[in-house]
């Protein structure tokens, strides 16, 4: 499975939260990371998503096909 292929929700942090931007990725409980830029954060989520999958495959657990919002 391609990373490329889930669908990222970004949003932005408030300054309280620290600032940069959170992003989470729908399709996989719990999959999700941050960034300083928008960018920053959807190429970390691109890395939580293939560890997700990664340990996934390992314990033996279904992984949930990928899936993007229609624009």
């Amino acid at each position: 499975m391609n990373p490329q292929d889930y669908e990222v929700v970004i949003r932005p942090l408030s300054p309280s939260d620290g600032g940069g931007y959170f992003a989470v990725v729908p399709a996989l409980p719990g999959c999700k990371s941050d960034g300083d830029t928008p960018q920053d954060a959807l190429a970390n989520a691109y890395d939580a998503i293939a560890c997700w999958i990664e340990a996934a495959e390992d314990m033996g657990r279904a992984i949930p096909a990928a899936a993007r919002a229609a624009a």
